[in-house]
């Protein structure tokens, strides 16, 4: 029997942006053209399809001046190309490393938000609201490993998607990766064939950079245990986009019913949240966290972790997350909001403060109720502290923190400074200053809402028991 021919790279290109619906016809496109071979194969290709696509082309290359003459060569050969394929350009120059160190970046985030907000007001410019990468099936193989080595969930597990949007600080842009299936392999072969010459960039041999590791020495070395890694990498991808596109459909549908905006904070309805699979909790706090942020970025795997984690815990819990974004835990409701000084259950404390032993001692926003008693009661969430009378004594006072307090969180082996236990706990870095703290002089007892010291804890031999109880009349029930 025959072999029926091999499809051409252009013919392959061309039923992948056909079959994603990639471009319409009378669209304009914004093409991103470094000089690199991926790139220079993806504006060839294009322009040769413009036709059939019904499109107009408009090529965007910027500078980051990283490289010296080579950057400068990169940007002549790219308008020369441009000129040669009878396309418009805009060609531009940034200086990446003051940026970075302005906004205090990697080089790879600095050159990668630079880049895209470069493309998105290019785009803007020309009429245009997307834009092509030169994106090929190895970094959409590589995307996925360095998720899967920093711990990301499902969604990081997707890789490059054919087309995503992206918010910049030009605007928000439509990213489309007409050349996602190819290999790198096979756009140099491409530009060799069509006597394109693309430029090399040496930057791309350095270890330096994560990608770089991840494809010169961590492919390299995955590929000794399973040689296919890269087809079973991308496997792993699309299993991963189709599982959480469907959870992502579903979770959409419950999202008006968990939670609702209010007064600028996220309220989370608590029974109806702890009801649902842990697969669609997980999808609606990052639904969640996107609404009070604007956008998921930072946000980790391990954010969302946290929260789950601590769902089930007693009211007056608190998550910090990132830009000051705080997850707290209430008797009916869960709140994501980044006005957390508000939620704060505590005022700040002047100067130290006498416990009544027993008694109730008034503090502001709320009041402290210590008992004597033989055993442990109800309660048992940050608020309540249960301590050996006998190793505490009956004179104790309670104060805000100060330079230097370090004490021994319960369960732990060995003292740890009081700033570093509140960062760890994820107390939110505008409560610190606010959050009680018993004790006798430089010896800290309890830090009120969260952990009293390991070595003034009940055993079985402690005779008389110090119950303290703080209830607050800040933000009640």
């Amino acid at each position: 029997m025959p072999i029926a021919n091999k499809p051409s790279i252009e013919q392959r290109v061309l039923s992948f942006i056909k079959d994603n619906r990639l471009v319409s016809r009378g669209e304009k496109l914004v093409v991103a053209v470094s000089g690199g071979a991926d790139s220079v194969c993806l504006i060839h290709i294009l322009a040769g399809l413009r036709k059939e696509l019904g499109i107009t082309l408009h090529v965007a290359h910027l500078n980051h001046q990283l490289r010296g003459k080579d950057s400068d060569a990169d940007a002549r050969y790219v308008a020369a190309l441009a000129k040669k394929l009878g396309i418009p350009a805009t060609v531009e120059s940034e200086d990446v490393k003051a940026y970075q160190k302005q906004n205090r970046l990697s080089l790879e985030e600095a050159a990668r938000e630079v880049r895209y907000s470069f493309l998105a007001k290019v785009a803007a410019e020309a009429g245009s609201t997307k834009a092509a990468t030169g994106h090929t099936a190895d970094d959409h193989i590589e995307t996925v490993l360095m998720h899967l080595v920093r711990g990301s969930g499902m969604r990081g597990l997707r890789g490059l998607a054919p087309q995503s949007t992206l918010k910049t600080t030009a605007g928000e842009l439509s990213i489309i990766r007409p050349v996602l299936e190819l290999g790198r392999e096979e756009t140099a072969a491409y530009c060799r064939a069509h006597k394109l010459k693309p430029r090399l960039d040496a930057t791309n041999l350095s270890t330096e950079p994560t990608r770089n590791k991840v494809r010169l020495q961590l492919l390299p070395m995955l590929r000794q245990y399973n040689p296919q890694i890269g087809e079973a990498l991308k496997r792993l991808s699309y299993t991963a986009a189709s599982d959480y596109d469907y959870i992502e459909k579903v979770a959409l549908c419950l999202v008006g019913t968990v939670y609702k905006k209010e007064k600028g904070a996220i309220v989370i309805k608590k029974k109806t949240l702890l009801e649902l699979h842990p697969a669609l909790q997980r999808q609606i706090l990052r639904s969640a966290v996107a609404e009070a942020l604007g956008s998921l970025k930072d946000i980790e795997a391990g954010h969302i972790e946290d929260i789950i984690n601590a769902l089930g815990k007693p009211a007056g819990k608190v998550i910090g997350l990132p830009f000051g974004l705080t997850f707290t835990i209430e008797y009916n409701r869960y709140i994501l909001t980044t006005e957390s000084e508000s939620l704060c259950p505590f005022s700040p404390l002047k100067g130290e403060v006498p416990l009544n032993i027993p008694g109730e001692t008034a503090l502001p926003g709320g009041v402290i109720k210590a008992a004597i008693v033989k055993k442990r009661g109800g309660e048992e969430d940050g608020f309540t502290a249960y301590l050996d009378l006998e190793r505490v004594g009956q004179k104790l006072t309670m104060r805000a923190r100060r330079e230097g307090d370090r004490f021994q969180p319960l369960g732990m082996q060995q003292p740890k400074k009081l700033n570093v236990f509140m960062i760890d706990a994820r107390i939110p870095q505008s409560w610190r200053k606010n959050i009680p703290l018993v004790g006798d002089g430089n010896r800290i007892f309890w830090v009120a809402g969260y952990r009293i010291d390991e070595r003034y804890k009940v055993k079985p031999q402690t005779k008389n028991i110090l119950r303290l109880r703080f209830i607050s009349t800040k933000n009640p029930g």
